[in-house]
């Protein structure tokens, strides 16, 4: 069994190490240029084009993250990168949920309790306490309620907060208000005061936070975007942040990484960033889940993490 390896950040060495000791009967290798040599599955993020093109003799692609876009957006560019029927993989969890949840959690508690005012008052000198908001009037609404939004969801629940979620599809999640569909979507924004977005990136999706949708949210609402920055029209949140229909915004993704020095973000008062690090992938996890998909696909097994090509995710 051959596999070929790539990743821009990830150590090799930690890579080869620990799939071996999972998959002894494996030869794992990093792909450099030039490397056509066979290969069963390939484990990648963010890869050369020519990586996987051409390669007909693959059983499984296994993408090193919970985002799939890349991969398919060089198909959408280089038709063939993707060999028909061979299976495209992502990792479901190892680790990012629960990193997920305490990003997100950890952003509405500071925006509920206003923290982020605060903050911007001390460095004024000025001591002036609050009207605290309140959970009855606080709706947040999640887009995206897959492994990642669901989770999320499930913890805002915990903490007392009126939540709602929005997808392709009805979702059943104890204590959420689900909308799905492009029909149910403006139902979804009317009353939500925060909302956050674990949307997948899909050629549906770009785009999706804009003015027109931050106008039906609920005035001096909140966004955390925690997906992907395609989602976001950056200058219609500059124009919403103007006229304060847009209270304030944090910010984990960007269209362009790492973000550009000139960029009125940077030192926007009410702007919020990190460097996309709400949910790492963690290797050793993200390990076992591979090695355990390798090993099912060898038995003639369904892997878990499956990607629909045609809905991309």
């Amino acid at each position: 069994m051959n596999i070929i390896f790539y990743h821009p950040y990830f150590d090799v060495q930690d890579w080869l190490t620990g799939m071996a000791q999972r998959l002894p009967q494996a030869n794992l290798r990093a792909w450099k240029p030039g490397d056509d040599r066979p290969a069963d599955y390939a484990l990648v993020w963010r890869q050369p084009h020519e990586m996987l093109a051409n390669r007909r003799d693959l059983k499984g692609v296994f993408v090193l993250g919970a985002g799939v876009d890349g991969v398919l957006e060089q198909e959408r560019q280089h038709p063939g990168t993707l060999p028909a029927g061979v299976p495209l993989l992502r990792l479901e969890d190892t680790g990012m949920v629960q990193q997920m949840k305490e990003y997100a959690l950890a952003c509405v508690l500071r925006y509920f309790r206003r923290f982020d005012e605060y903050q911007l008052q001390q460095q004024k000198q000025e001591w002036l306490p609050l009207e605290p908001h309140q959970q009855g009037n606080f709706t947040v609404g999640i887009l995206g309620a897959g492994v990642l939004g669901g989770g999320v969801a499930q913890k805002l629940v915990e903490f007392g907060f009126n939540v709602r979620c929005w997808s392709r599809s009805h979702k059943n999640i104890a204590g959420v208000q689900s909308f799905a569909g492009k029909e149910q979507l403006i139902a979804f924004l009317d009353g939500t005061r925060l909302l956050i977005n674990l949307l997948p990136n899909t050629p549906e999706t770009v785009g999706i936070l804009n003015r027109r949708l931050f106008t039906r949210l609920v005035p001096g609402a909140y966004l955390i975007n925690l997906a992907r920055g395609t989602h976001l029209v950056e200058d219609d949140l500059l124009l919403m942040l103007e006229q304060g229909q847009i209270a304030a915004a944090t910010l984990d993704v960007f269209v362009k990484e790492p973000l550009p020095q000139p960029h009125a973000f940077w030192l926007h008062p009410r702007v919020t960033m990190t460097p996309h690090i709400a949910a790492v992938t963690l290797p050793e996890q993200a390990m076992d889940q591979v090695s355990a998909n390798i090993l099912a696909i060898e038995g003639g097994k369904s892997p878990t993490g499956l990607v629909d090509i045609q809905r991309g995710y």
